[in-house]
């Protein structure tokens, strides 16, 4: 599988500022990549030097094998984007917007309404495609953003923060959306976000901390290195807890233990029957990756970086 995005050594400072410092990674073609950090991290400056709005001060960005130093003509039609904020015209119709916006790519006529049609039957956009985007829920702005990113069918979408403020349901809506378009298209998807539950899904994941990488990895090999396992046991003693020698807390009726990995739970199981006679074991979550990693909370943060 070919590198869709190659980052070496990008650096970006705003005056005293380093937003970005010595960042180098690469993104898989067809992948779902997760960049994670809190506000200031530098998630977004790194976006929007991705995308030709904002100049680099050093370092090579290399976007489906082209070089964005000779221009970003040459990757405009590679990307699309959505934005923390919405960029839709308020005053204008969802229609209107992506007609506008289609024109910019030379989609008219009548590969423009075949375009619409699809996207308002993946988006479910019938309804509101006649109204003024500010007259929309934060849903439905949503998803006439996500047509937007979408018209050119680019290689490369990228959602900064998509889902930022949205209910639950909107929000997997949105996601069953992106993972049709992945398995039906290819499409690589670059997500900065602070749900964890989000790049839990990823394929692999970036951790950035005040512009350097703190960690990365695939879920799986960030919560092995960083994360513990939990044995909550039920109809035991605290003397009996105790003798298993882990520190262990006391939630309700039942004792949780934190372990280094599910082969030591299994040890202590087979080890100790006459305790284990009611018990469940719970992974790691992202969540006490990044806690592990940075030292905060990122689920906290709740915010969109500025």
């Amino acid at each position: 599988m070919k590198n869709i995005i190659e980052i070496t050594n990008l650096n970006k400072a705003f005056k005293d500022v380093k937003a970005v410092q010595n960042l180098s990674f690469k993104v898989k073609e067809g992948e779902l990549f997760a960049f994670l950090g809190l506000n200031g991290a530098g998630k977004s400056t790194t976006i929007s030097i991705i995308c030709g709005q904002l100049a680099k001060d050093s370092g090579t960005v290399i976007i489906d094998g082209f070089d964005i130093d000779k221009g970003v003509e040459g990757i405009k039609s590679e990307l699309g984007v959505v934005f923390q904020n919405s960029v839709l015209d308020k005053p204008l119709t969802v229609k209107e917007n992506l007609e506008n916006r289609a024109a910019l790519y030379g989609i008219n006529g009548n590969n423009f309404k075949t375009r619409l049609s699809e996207l308002s039957e993946l988006l479910d956009l019938k309804d509101i495609l006649n109204r003024p985007v500010g007259k929309l829920s934060g849903g439905q702005r949503r998803r006439a953003d996500i047509a937007r990113a979408l018209l050119h069918n680019p290689k490369i979408l990228i959602l900064d923060e998509p889902t930022t403020g949205l209910d639950p349901q909107t929000r997997h809506t949105l996601w069953d959306v992106i993972s049709t378009l992945r398995k039906e298209t290819g499409m690589t998807v670059f997500l900065t976000t602070h749900y964890m539950e989000e790049a839990a899904d990823a394929d692999y994941i970036v951790i950035l901390d005040s512009g350097k990488i703190s960690a990365e990895g695939t879920p799986l090999e960030l919560k092995n290195n960083f994360s513990v396992d939990y044995i909550t046991l039920y109809g035991s003693t605290a003397e009996q807890v105790q003798t298993l020698g882990y520190e262990f807390e006391t939630i309700k009726d039942a004792f949780r233990i934190a372990i280094p990995s599910t082969a030591v739970a299994t040890e202590l199981i087979v080890n100790n029957p006459q305790i284990f006679k009611d018990y469940e074991i719970t992974k790691g979550k992202m969540d006490d990756v990044f806690l592990a990693v940075t030292g905060k909370s990122l689920s906290a943060n709740g915010g969109a970086e500025k």
